[in-house]
């Protein structure tokens, strides 16, 4: 029989800090990584006065494009994107960079207008992260930041500032000196960038804000290695600031969570976002899923345009790709959800807790395919390691620890992010009653039922003939019922006329 490849697809970005080469294929409607490759290239440390490239910044450019150039001679020359941003966008002899790049790299490569570049940037988080409404995105890059604020898939406001942690690094660190004075100087000069887009930015509003990029997954996973939770803040941004202010340099930056590859521009991304928080009245911000090179990937691949949930073609891919019954899946996750719905005017659980116990119970059987006994733990092993586009970091810890214990032994869930612990214990009990009360796998023999909630206490009522008719099930039910109530957790099982 012949085997269909889905092709290849590969998205190179020349950014003013590092080069990175993304290569994936497609998969079940979602993008499958197949290799990632980044070399801290640092060419916007190469600008001189003049705006002029140095033969060496433009030497660790090529040496870089040489091994990225391997990796391209299998990919069809239609899947290939490559792009450059601020850095060349500034130098005055781009074209002597470019000239050899395009020979050591054999396509052309494209220097893409600031504006153009957030469009791209927009696409990559609109394709990779979750939530509605209207949303502000920022992402700071080596010589330019950009600001974007768009709801869906449409962007309404496109804006690149020429403010970069590379480029701040060099003009507000250049000593090296981690004082008062070099940050107050980078925040007050990213400030006066910002400040032409303030007003129409805050006239148009957002309901929510994502950060894009190293600088904000370099503070973030610096917050979590400290045991905050995944939430950036001003109040953090500033303790961030503090800590890096008990070093004298640059090079004695020992931060827990901070890698040494980082370390050099952390102190200027830091400043440059801490200005952005305070120049917009940004209140908090998560880390988005994907950037300019997802934006890439994705408008090449035009039949991902077609689907507007992201969270949703997470879900049906991974169902997909492991096989699940979705007809069964989706049942449970309707009943989860009309238990939550019952109890919700008692518990007002968070918006979230709606997507996640609904993620829960269409993904509760995937350990299954590996094995039964263990199936739990193989969903969590699974969904911890695999990427989940539209859901964050937090909540895809969260939907693997409540399938770890979707059924019969049932243990406390650890300390997580993504919803309050009383929310996410809720959420773990309606998940279990949910998979319970659907155990024949049919809609036609599934009992009616109500469920209410007195502050902790659940009392589950079902018909007794259909208990009677149905022992096991009512078994099962009884003996989540002393489960529950043994973790504190009060569920009263009862029999109506």
């Amino acid at each position: 029989m012949e085997r269909t490849v889905s092709p290849l697809y590969a998205a190179i970005d020349l950014g003013s800090n590092s080069f990175h080469m993304w290569i994936v294929r497609e998969v079940a409607g979602t993008v499958q990584t197949l290799a990632k490759i980044k070399r801290k290239v640092r060419l916007a440390a190469g600008l001189n006065s003049n705006n002029e490239l140095s033969e060496d910044a433009m030497q660790r450019g090529w040496d870089c494009l040489s091994l990225f150039a391997e990796r391209l001679q299998d990919i069809p020359a239609g899947n290939i994107r490559i792009v450059g941003t601020a850095a060349l966008r500034t130098a005055v002899n781009s074209d002597t960079f470019l000239s050899r790049a395009e020979h050591i790299l054999g396509y052309p490569v494209n220097i893409i207008p600031g504006e153009e570049e957030a469009r791209i940037i927009y696409q990559g988080v609109a394709h990779t992260s979750g939530g509605s409404g209207k949303r502000l995105v920022v992402d700071i890059g080596g010589a330019s930041t950009e600001v974007i604020i768009g709801e869906g898939f449409d962007n309404n406001a496109l804006t690149s500032l020429k403010i970069g942690c590379v480029t701040w690094l060099e003009r507000y660190f250049k000593d090296r000196a981690l004082t008062a004075a070099n940050f107050d100087a980078a925040i007050a000069a990213a400030k006066g960038a910002i400040a032409p887009i303030i007003e129409p930015y805050q006239e148009l509003g957002w309901e929510t804000c994502v950060g894009a990029s190293g600088t904000v997954q370099a503070l973030q996973e610096i917050m979590l290695a400290q045991g905050m939770d995944e939430i950036i803040t001003l109040q953090k941004l500033k303790r961030l600031q503090r800590q890096a202010m008990q070093y004298e340099r640059l090079e004695d930056l020992d931060i827990e969570g901070l890698t040494l590859e980082r370390a050099l521009v952390f102190p200027s991304g830091l400043s440059i976002l801490i200005a952005i928080f305070e120049s917009l009245g940004i209140e908090s911000m998560t880390l988005a899923g994907g950037a300019l090179r997802e934006g890439m990937v994705y408008d090449m691949m035009s039949q991902m345009r077609h689907h507007h949930d992201v969270r949703e073609r997470t879900l049906c891919s991974l169902q997909v790709r492991f096989q699940l019954d979705t007809e069964h899946a989706d049942n449970v996750a309707q009943t989860a959800l009309s238990l939550l719905t019952a109890c919700d005017p008692i518990w007002q659980v968070e918006p979230q807790a709606y997507y996640l116990l609904n993620a829960g119970a269409a993904l509760h059987e995937i350990g299954t395919m590996i094995e039964f006994k263990q199936s739990g733990e193989h969903a969590a092993y699974l969904i911890h390691h695999s990427d989940l586009p539209g859901f964050t970091r937090a909540q895809k810890h969260l939907i693997a620890e409540l399938l770890r214990r979707f059924r019969e032994q049932l243990t406390s869930l650890p300390e997580q992010h993504a919803v309050s612990a009383p929310t996410a214990t809720r959420l773990l009990r309606l998940l279990r009653l949910a998979v319970i009360l659907c155990h024949r796998r049919d809609t036609d023999h599934q009992p009616p039922f109500a469920l209410s909630a007195e502050d902790n206490k659940l009392t589950l009522t079902l018909p007794a003939h259909w208990l009677a008719a149905n022992p096991l099930t009512d078994t099962e039910l009884q003996q989540e019922a002393n489960r529950q109530s043994d973790m504190g957790w009060p569920l009263t099982i009862i029999a109506s006329d």
